[in-house]
């Protein structure tokens, strides 16, 4: 036979490419159409439809950015189109697509009674009537999304702001019409795709491959364009010889659960994402009534919460489907948050305020965490998963790593504690997946525990601006069920698919620690109004909880404000949302993202000031301050040759005329940390140029340019309220750099300069020097950093993370050290030089998470400099151009000789504020831990959510070693221990302790290294 396959090929391309899409409709009618533009921000259906409309025609342009246009739609369908069942009537609108689903004009369609119904997108623009319609009106609510990430050049951009976005209207309204589908072209369509599809992914040689093309071959040859709709049906009867060939008998299953990841705010604000959740939640909901086969996993309770909140009559909708098992809750959390920078409360909290909405709601426990694309994630994990009663893992994100190739796409996840999770990583290398031939083809090839484990999870559907599946991936996959040459497609649950996976894969491997994502690393330190924002809600949500709990212990009177707690929580949950708290959304989050938490910031100090109040009346303490259990040893300050000797007895320091540290010593006498002649807290201003992501990334080659700034002026030194003041300015601006031109008006220039003022604390009785930076700042596309070169020769770091810390290699082996070049921590690193006494030193922060930590051999002396750096600030371009612009102070403390105890305690003082109030109230009223040299200590101190007024006391090995004590309730007439959602633990809990009850007010714990423990204790009385 001649060999025209390539000929072939393209015919089948341009049959679907022209022929079939031409033929769809058999026909079309008029719709008229009338229109209100809203003045401002969105507004309610009822708001909307009381309005007076105005004829607008198919044409007609519409729609500055950010902007909403309601349509009122109404007419006729034609007699001859209705009750035909082999055609469609269904109402079709183009707002002037040109891209993915979610990242430009949308709309929501809306009943005559105020009911959604579905939305349009740019692969979903049509509403289908149902049989035998002969009228309909509706209201169509159109969204003027701007295309803010353009062709991703990661250019400065004009639409991250409602004020800068320009007034003119950017979208035409292409289409409105109705039209007389054909079902059996449209499914010719499909047969047609799936077959090509796969055929392409073949070998050339392979006889399955020639099969198929000469099949579409004599299918096209009976499909007549003149006539397609009469000769589809024998065209597919041809194409059924080679859709009804069986799959090998060693092909692997992929299951596939509808999908839409829905970022909760990025590339448009948060009052956007609420619109867009109800517009893919209508989606699945219409075709999960339309499609017996579907099924839909979503995640987020903040996001079911706004539907039942904005849209009741589709979250009634939604519950039902839940009820019937095929829109499936999952994950558990109350957003798919950053889990890097979160606190341990506020990791636990996520899961807390997750499941028990999904319990109140649903009556159903989701048993899968589902984080498909946060940046990375913590090796605490594991432990605050199972806590909350979770087994099972999911992400596919580690596979944007820059470097390394993680070796395991199903495995059991092992946290800092020793805690497993079953985890898989969807093989598609996507939470997008359209269940294409090409699709389905790498799922197999790239699948790395093919051998052992023969199933896979393919979430699919259009996601990160919504959308979710459409009918056609439906249609792919139902035809990808069982067809030779291909993975075989169920759709089905995740829990279906980790149940399967488990028992076939019985041996999976083992990997130990985070998941680290070789990508992204500059979200550590990206808008840090933000991360000092989330850093004060933490400290502020552990103050309000342990001060209302104290209150209530020993007020009767008082009443424990259970709810704004709640409510204030969920504020700070949404906001650690892994778009907006890593910084890498448009301008409008990140401003809106600082409004909120001044208003947490003021309502939480609110409710401590309440608390506190109803203590002192109760206890008459009021005033009393907490005992930092330093003693006063005045603060020493000697000059000498243009130099600053600080002691306070506990630490030394000296500080050169430029301003820089050339001593730190544990004590006068101590031994010199600081390598020899090497200088201290240095700022170094490197060129910061990602080659994509700008607010997301810090590519490694940003080390090879930088510079040391210089003190401008002289030192000065100053004495406030015991301690010691040494100051010392700085600035970025040199000869010769010139501003550039502002990519738009009104955007930030480079050039300007900025101005940092150094400030050495040394307190008395303090064991951390502190530095205070109060930074004035406007630069574009660089990074600051605050750099100490000690002389240790460190093999880890350790840095704090949720209930524990993680040590890092330091030196540079193996790909996956190379790529670890910028790391996050939460309140403080350290760094040690084996066992030695006094060889470590610790730094806390306040403000940021970014750090780094090199070593470098010095030729001198043979010696190794262990240079830690913290990342004081970033100024990226894209998506939000101003990122940065402005003040902000950041606090940093230096402790020698600390152990990881002090590294804690000193990152705790940076962090939380001092109370008015006598802390030893909290050991002899609420509770407090009793044992010779324990590691255990206290999160969190609060009442039950249950509002029982049961106390539940949150602890955690701290140090990394076997810890060991007691757990004093005071008037406690029961203790036992419980899982995050305070429900006691049995031995068919996930999690499950040794000591699991006790009678009276104590509790011995033996706690294995990092280990969290929730103790609830119920009372007779108060103290």
């Amino acid at each position: 036979m001649f060999n025209n396959r390539a000929h072939s090929e393209d015919r089948v391309r341009r049959f679907l490419a022209e022929q079939l899409p031409a033929r769809r409709h058999l026909d079309t009618a008029p719709v008229t159409i009338e229109a209100w533009e809203v003045p401002g921000e969105p507004v309610p259906f009822t708001e909307a439809k009381a309005q007076n409309y105005s004829p607008i025609e198919v044409g007609a342009r519409w729609g500055r950015p950010w902007s909403t246009l309601w349509l009122h739609v109404t007419g006729e369908v034609p007699e001859e189109w209705i009750s035909d069942d082999e055609r469609d009537v269904e109402l079709q609108l183009n707002l002037s697509f040109t891209n993915m689903p979610g990242f430009q004009a949308e709309a929501l369609i809306w009943g005559a009674d105020g009911v959604p119904v579905k939305a349009i997108n740019p692969y979903n623009q049509y509403l289908t009537l149902e049989p035998g319609t002969t009228s309909f009106e509706y209201y169509l609510e159109l969204a003027a999304n701007p295309n803010v990430a353009g062709d991703w050049t990661f250019a400065p951009t004009k639409l991250g702001e409602w004020e800068s976005a320009g007034d003119d209207p950017i979208y035409d309204l292409t289409e409105l019409r109705l039209a007389w589908r054909s079902k059996v072209i449209w499914e010719l369509e499909q047969d047609v795709v799936a077959l090509d599809g796969l055929m392409r992914e073949l070998p050339e040689e392979s006889t399955r491959r020639q099969d198929i093309l000469r099949c579409l071959d004599d299918a096209l040859d009976v499909a007549d364009p003149d006539d397609l709709h009469a000769t589809a049906k024998d065209a597919r009867e041809v194409l059924r010889r080679e859709l009804d060939k069986p799959a090998n008998a060693s092909a692997m299953t992929v299951i596939a659960t509808g999908h839409a990841h829905i970022d909760s705010a990025w590339l448009w604000p948060v009052r956007e994402t609420v619109r867009k959740c109800a517009r893919t939640f209508s989606n699945v909901c219409w075709l999960l009534e339309h499609y017996d086969d579907l099924t839909f996993s979503c995640s987020s309770a903040q996001q079911y919460q706004w539907i039942r909140d904005f849209y009741p009559e589709l979250f009634e909708r939604i519950k039902k489907h839940v009820a019937s098992g095929r829109f499936i809750p999952v994950g558990g959390m109350w957003v798919e948050s950053d889990t890097n920078m979160p606190g341990s409360e506020a990791m636990a909290r996520q899961f807390i305020q997750g499941k028990s909405f999904f319990l109140r709601e649903f009556g159903i426990e989701t048993k899968d965490t589902w984080l498909p694309d946060s940046f990375g994630y913590s090796g605490a994990l594991p432990q605050i998963c199972a806590a909350a009663g979770n087994t099972n893992f999911l992400t596919q994100k580690v596979s944007w790593n820059q470097y390394s190739v993680f070796p395991h796409h199903t495995f059991w996840w092992e946290g800092i504690d020793g805690t497993t999770q079953y985890t898989h990583f969807p093989p598609a290398d996507t939470y997008n997946c359209q269940l294409t031939g090409k699709e389905l083809a790498y799922v197999e090839k790239n699948y790395k525990d093919k051998g052992r484990s023969h199933v896979a999870l393919s979430p699919t559907g259009w996601g990160d601006g919504g959308g979710g599946p459409t009918r056609e991936q439906l249609a792919a996959g139902r035809r990808a069920a069982n067809l030779e040459g291909s993975p075989k497609v169920e759709f089905s649950s995740p829990t279906d698919f980790f149940e399967r996976s488990r028992a076939e894969y019985t041996e999976a491997p083992l990997w130990n620690g985070e998941l680290y994502l070789e990508l992204h690393r500059g979200t550590y330190s990206s808008q840090i109004r933000g991360k000092q924002g989330n850093r004060r809600s933490e400290a502020l949500m552990h103050d309000v909880e342990k001060w209302s709990a104290l209150a209530a212990r020993l007020d009767e009177a008082f009443e424990y404000p259970y709810d704004e707690i709640n409510e204030l929580w969920e504020k700070v949950l949404l906001l650690q949302f892994h778009d907006i708290l890593p910084g890498s959304a448009i301008a409008w989050v990140h401003r809106e993202t600082e409004h909120n938490y001044e208003g947490i910031a003021e309502r939480g100090e609110a409710l401590v000031e309440k608390a506190l109040e109803a203590i002192s009346r109760a206890h008459g303490n009021a005033g009393a301050g907490e005992s930092t259990g330093a003693s006063e040893d005045a603060v020493t300050c000697e000059e000498s040759d243009g130099s600053f000797a600080l002691n306070n007895g506990h630490v030394f320091a000296r500080i050169d005329g430029d301003g820089h540290l050339v001593s730190l010593r544990e004590s006068e006498d101590g031994r010199e940390l600081l390598a020899p002649g090497a200088k201290g807290a240095l700022l170094q201003l490197h060129r910061d140029t990602p080659n994509a992501w700008d607010s997301w990334d810090i590519d490694e080659f940003y080390r090879r340019v930088g510079r040391d700034l210089a003190a401008v002026g002289p030192v000065s030194v100053e004495r406030e309220g015991g301690a010691v003041h040494v100051r010392a300015t700085y600035e970025t601006r040199t000869e010769g750099v010139h501003t550039k031109e502002k990519p738009y008006p009104g955007a930030p220039s480079n050039g300007a300069g900025s101005r940092i003022t150094l400030t050495y604390v040394l307190a008395p009785g303090a064991k951390g020097l502190e530095i205070v930076l109060d930074v004035d700042w406007h630069e574009r596309k660089k990074v600051l950093k605050l750099a100490f070169p000690f002389d240790l020769r460190a093999s880890h770091m350790a840095s704090e993370i949720q209930f524990g810390h993680i040590d890092r290699p330091i030196p540079v082996n193996t790909l996956d050290d190379f790529g670890r070049f910028e790391t996050c921590a939460h309140r403080w690193v350290r760094v040690h030089e084996g066992g030695q006494a006094g060889a470590a030193v610790s730094l806390s922060n306040d403000s940021s998470y970014g750090h780094d930590v090199r070593r470098a051999l010095r030729e001198d002396d043979g010696g190794t400099t262990t240079i830690v750096r913290a990342t004081v600030i970033r100024a990226a371009e894209f998506p939000d151009p101003r990122a940065e612009e402005g003040k902000y102070q950041m606090r940093y403390s230096l402790v020698p000789g600390a152990s990881i105890a002090e590294a804690i305690d000193e990152g705790t003082r940076l962090n939380q504020a001092p109370r008015e109030i006598d802390a030893s109230l909290v050991e002899s009223a609420l509770a407090r831990i009793e044992g010779d040299d324990t590691s255990l200590r206290i999160q969190t101190l609060k009442l039950a959510e249950d509002k029982s007024g049961d106390v539940i006391v949150r602890l955690y090995e701290s140090e990394g070693v076997r810890g060991e004590g007691a757990v004093v309730i005071p008037g406690a007439k029961e203790i036992v221990a419980v899982d995050l959602l305070e429900r006691e633990l049995t031995a068919d809990s996930v999690l499950h302790y040794q000591a699991q009850r006790a009678e009276g007010e104590r509790i011995e714990i033996a706690a294995r290294p990092f280990q969290i423990v929730t103790l609830r204790a119920s009372f007779t009385s108060t103290p």
